[in-house]
């Protein structure tokens, strides 16, 4: 899959979904308990990583998903390039009714969504912790915040690709690694459109990016 960041080209052959990736043990607790909720099983570990078809990935401004049960999640993306480490920001959009199915299944069919520019991570690196994810979705004509946290309720990027890598802190040039979520202000609902950013207070930038959500109809 051919991405491009501000004209640069980036090649991606494999995509990584880091889950239960919460710092805050009381945190992700809650976000396990919000996917039980709506019938999702809990993990055997955390984190986990799970490994979806690299053609998922798009920086589409719309999508097309199948049925009313689909919803995105923001989350700060890394990307592997022959000359370095780049991050972006990124939607796990996700069909939540098969997720309570198994969380694995879903991540295959749904689009990956994300953002059309990237920073360099040896840039933001020093300040990890101060940056803030936000989405929103659209309801009823409205604008709403659907989830916002700063990146210090994540696992760090280094030792997520460590855990996921064996020890080795490194992110192979060609992969794609979705760094984890903040949970949903009130519930997790499908919209729509999702608006998605990734705010740095310190060098006072953010990346952002939106889809608009055409749900097709289910058929039997």
């Amino acid at each position: 899959m051919r991405l491009q960041f501000d004209g640069r080209d980036v090649d991606i052959y494999d995509l990584v979904i880091a889950g239960w990736t919460g710092r805050d043990v009381e945190a992700l607790n809650h976000h396990i308990e919000e996917l039980k909720a709506i019938g999702v099983q809990p993990p055997s570990k955390v984190p986990l990583y799970y490994r979806v078809t690299a053609n998922l990935l798009t920086q589409a401004g719309s999508v097309q998903v199948l049925g009313d049960d689909t919803s995105g999640e923001v989350e700060p993306v890394l990307v592997g390039a022959p000359d370095r480490l780049w991050v972006t920001v990124g939607s796990d959009h996700t069909d939540r009714k098969l997720e309570s199915y198994g969380v694995a299944a879903s991540k295959q069919v749904c689009p990956k969504v994300i953002g059309r520019a990237a920073w360099r991570f040896e840039e933001i690196e020093p300040h990890w912790d101060k940056l803030v994810l936000r989405s929103f979705v659209s309801e009823g004509g409205k604008r709403a915040v659907y989830q916002e946290g700063t990146l210090a309720r994540i696992r760090l990027p280094r030792e997520l690709i460590a855990g996921w890598r064996n020890g080795d802190k490194r992110l192979p040039a060609g992969v794609a690694m979705f760094c984890g979520t903040m949970p949903a202000i009130g519930e997790i609902r499908a919209a729509p459109r999702f608006e998605m950013e990734l705010e740095d207070p310190v060098l006072g930038r953010r990346l952002s990016h939106a889809y608009e959500v055409q749900a097709l109809p289910v058929v039997a």
